[in-house]
């Protein structure tokens, strides 16, 4: 039966999307025609309700997520007696009469080309006019303010990925502009006053992902690095030249003369075009730096590895993982031959290891007073790695052995650092602290401050700050040193992530999280360290690094988010940088951009490459000022802004309450669409309106909401829900979306064509990938894919990893919690479904 529903249901919407407008041709009579269509729709709908449940019986679905989410998807929920109150408005109708499910809204869907329109609609123009007018492109800009009814479009997700809104540029300047995946605002056009951008209750700021990887990346080697001489920006695509002399700072507006050298373009060798040299043609470019931005000679890369050897870390097995895996990477190609390394183990003492060539073997140096901690023999500690390579190897494959018996169950996780700050502070370089537990012994101890009977709690969350300031300080002498600090936590009891995670938050580090690790007993988790470690060890890395962002006079920077130290107003102190580490910034309008047409913003990456070359990465960004709210509108990145929302609620969470941050994020979404309303609200349907560019605003925010960081009422381990938070702060856009809004796709029905084109368009690196399994599911594809007979026979630990993390989620399992809770349009005992929240939103605009 329900096979024949799915069916039926499928069949509709096939029907509906593409057939209709054949049968159409053959119908004339128009009005039998729509009749036809509402009752394709509405049986569509309704069969839909029971397709949610044939997903428990028929179907094999796979859910895309980044790979920076908590690895828990082999952790058993945990128990929780007491029963969550249900959220205000769960006695919310599942779905309100004459709920339709459209067809997703298309580009070309204007009146003018018989589009069809819902009661109350009003052509475009009229809206337009409403707001102000339209200054920019007539199609892009319609299309992105075309009102949506969000509680009768349903089917609101775009058939392709979202891409952000195309500034509304001149062609030449938009083949230029810096690319999206690397620097993206909020706003594709900025409002040209504080005013203005008040009035459309729509927040500004800047996402960057200033060390990505890239295929193409201009290197530019020259004696003269041209700047502004007043606001020291560097010169780009952006700038105007008023001669062969002269050229026009786009940030300051101020005339500086252009270089002799720079009259010569090495490109095309050429003498008298200064406007076509690669650093005017590329908004992203790399400089190689001269002494002039060295404060002392780079310095070599320097690789410490700090490893609690305690009782509880030896049995977990992760030195077994780790050891294999530095093995397996001490050839690195972006190792060079000053590549310094050291290791150092910790219980209750201290062990230092003497890897000084010519040794015959490793020797280990113990430190027993952690209350004063000291270097035992400075100048043999952190060894050449060409030099030492075969004493590094012979320590690694005696590593994981050396403390089996070991009986010793404290750690001193804060001496060892001390230890590390120490033996770093001369060169800088990376710390990798590796810890299971809470520290409990020495400097930094710290105490359990988790509730269990409070992780369900709607009341409120408590201790997702710092317990000690003791972690921050020793992050900032660290970063004042050049010393990066990446936590790697692997504990299946609290460790107080809130105060460990202090280390890296404020050294420009990271943070890595694997609850309830063990290398055999939960092979999923040691399969993500391996394949974490892969990355982590082989990804490129900057030293002593520095970002400076600029903006257009008028502009100003006012909260910084991401992992850094703030050095002065607007310079990041970045000890480490990495490519997968993401920052975000917001701004305020503090002058009238009104004499001007266009906006810039240029981010500045100083840093020492791992081979001891200074390099200045530099991105520049332009988009238009506008005088119209429409436009204001129409450039909104629903994606940019989710994202920064998203760095705002964690703050929120931390310096006011978790409440307080949930309630902020539903009065953005009651803002947004209230201004929108506002200022349109007699041409517009009645119903809950969104412009097009922000019909996804409110899945997205109900997304966080529902997220681990953010959720209430379900419960929620501290740490998980404080390494949540560290993601939120930390990642670039694309992985912070794929987390908040994972891809979904059904697979025991795919063709080889569309198998192949997924295949194509997938980056796998990113990637964790969930594998639901249905009781029902066809045997044919179990035995096929998963090389059993039958669904029975599956394994409950069955997992495997090429390319991606694949973790099998089967229908009776106990670990499909896991799966559901991605499910984020769903109704949960304690969260609204989307529709819920549609009418959350609604009531709330209302009062």
């Amino acid at each position: 039966m329900l096979f024949a529903l799915q069916l039926t249901f499928t069949f509709c919407k096939l029907l509906y999307y593409e057939n209709l407008p054949g049968l159409f041709a053959y119908w004339k009579n128009k009005t039998k025609a729509l009749i036809f269509k509402s009752f394709l729709l509405s049986l569509s709908l309704s069969l839909s309700l029971s397709l949610s449940l044939s997903l428990s019986l028929c179907v094999c679905c796979v859910l895309v997520l980044s790979l920076c989410l908590p690895g828990s998807s082999s952790v058993p929920p945990t128990s929780d007696s007491s029963k969550p109150a249900p959220p205000f408005g769960y006695n919310y109708p599942t779905m309100q009469p004459g709920y339709q499910q459209g067809p997703a809204p298309r580009p070309d869907s204007s009146p003018s080309h018989g589009g069809y329109n819902p009661p109350g609609y009003q052509p475009y123009s009229q809206l337009s006019a409403a707001l102000g007018g339209l200054s920019g492109v007539p199609e892009l800009e319609v299309e992105a303010l075309r009102p949506v009814n969000l509680l009768q479009e349903r089917n609101i997700l775009p058939p392709k990925p979202t891409a952000p809104p195309e500034p509304n540029l001149s062609s030449d300047l938009r083949k230029v502009n810096c690319s999206p995946d690397t620097f993206r605002c909020t706003l594709s056009c900025i409002p040209q006053t504080q005013a203005l951008l008040n009035k459309a209750r729509l927040p500004l700021g800047l996402l960057l992902h200033p060390f990505r990887d890239l295929t193409q990346l201009p290197v530019i080697t020259s004696s003269t690095i041209v700047r502004c001489r007043s606001c020291r920006t560097y010169i780009n695509p952006f700038v105007s030249f008023l001669d062969q002399r002269r050229w026009k700072c786009n940030l300051c507006y101020r005339v500086n003369d252009v270089p002799d050298e720079f009259m010569y373009n090495p490109v095309t060798r050429s003498y008298g075009e200064p406007h076509k040299r690669p650093e005017v043609q590329n908004s992203t470019v790399e400089f190689i730096a001269s002494s002039d931005y060295m404060l002392r000679p780079p310095q070599p890369a320097v690789y410490l590895f700090v490893l609690d050897v305690s009782h509880n870390a030896v049995e977990t097995g992760y030195l077994n993982v780790l050891c294999q895996s530095l093995l397996e990477n001490l050839e690195n190609p972006y190792l060079d031959a000053r590549t310094r390394v050291g290791f150092l183990t910790f219980d209750s003492t201290i062990h230092f290891y003497n890897l000084q060539e010519g040794l015959s073997q490793p020797q280990m140096l113990v430190v027993s007073d952690i209350n004063d901690v000291f270097i035992p023999t400075p100048d043999s500690l952190l060894v050449n790695l060409k030099e030492s390579q075969e004493l590094v190897k012979d320590l690694l494959n005696a590593l994981p052995g050396m403390f089996t018996h070991t009986r010793e169950t404290h750690s001193a996780l804060g001496p060892a650092l001390q230890a590390a700050y120490k033996l770093m502070s001369a060169t800088g370089g990376r710390v990798s602290v590796f810890q299971t537990q809470l520290p409990t012994i020495g400097a930094g101890l710290l105490q359990s401050r988790e509730d269990p009977n409070q992780r369900s709690s709607t009341k409120g969350v408590q201790h997702l700050g710092p317990a000690t300031d003791f972690y921050k300080k020793l992050a900032l002498d660290c970063s004042g040193q050049q010393i990066g600090v990446d936590l790697f936590l692997l504990s299946s009891q609290y460790s107080d992530l809130a105060s460990l995670a202090c280390m890296s938050k404020y050294s420009a580090g990271s943070v890595f999280y694997y609850p309830a690790f063990h290398h055999i007993h939960n092979p999923a988790q040691s399969v993500k360290l391996q394949k974490d470690l892969q990355r982590y060890l082989t990804r490129k890395i900057g030293f002593e690094a520095v970002m400076r962002i600029r903006c257009t006079k008028g502009l100003s920077i006012h909260t910084f988010h991401g992992n850094f130290f703030v050095r002065s107003t607007d310079l990041l102190s970045l000890a480490n940088v990495n490519p997968d580490s993401g920052f975000a910034v917001q701004m305020s309008i503090d002058e009238s951009l009104a004499d001007t047409t266009l906006a810039c913003f240029q981010a500045a990456l100083l840093y020492t490459s791992s081979k001891g070359k200074r390099r200045i990465r530099v991105h520049t960004l332009c988009l238009p000022v506008v005088s119209q709210l429409s436009d204001v509108f129409a450039g909104a990145d629903v994606q940019a802004i989710t994202c920064l929302l998203a760095n705002m609620a964690v703050d929120r969470s931390i310096s006011s309450s978790l409440s307080d941050a949930r309630d902020a994020l539903v009065n953005a979404v009651v803002d947004s669409l209230d201004a929108f309303r506002a200022n349109g609200s007699n041409l517009q349907p009645a119903g809950l309106i969104a412009p097009a560019c922000l019909r996804l605003f409110p899945l997205y925010v109900l997304a966080l909401l529902k997220q681990k960081a953010l959720r209430t009422g379900i419960s929620t381990r501290l740490d998980e829900r404080v390494f949540s938070m560290c993601e939120f702060k930390s990642q670039p856009l694309k992985q912070m979306m794929r987390i908040v809004h994972p891809d979904l796709y059904r697979i025991d029905n795919l063709t080889d064509q569309v198998k192949t084109n997924k295949q194509k368009k997938t980056h796998t690196r990113h990637l964790i990938m969930f594998l639901w399994v249905g009781k029902c599911c066809n045997e044919t594809f179990i035995r096929d894919v998963l090389g059993c007979p039958n669904y029975t026979s599956i394994p409950a630990s069955m997992v495997s990893a090429v390319c991606l993390y694949r973790y099998l989620v089967l229908d009776d399992s106990s670990t499909k919690s896991s799966f559901f809770q991605h499910l984020v349009e769903d109704r949960s005992e304690s969260a609204f479904s989307y529709y819920e929240f549609l009418l959350h939103i609604q009531q709330q605009m209302s009062k």
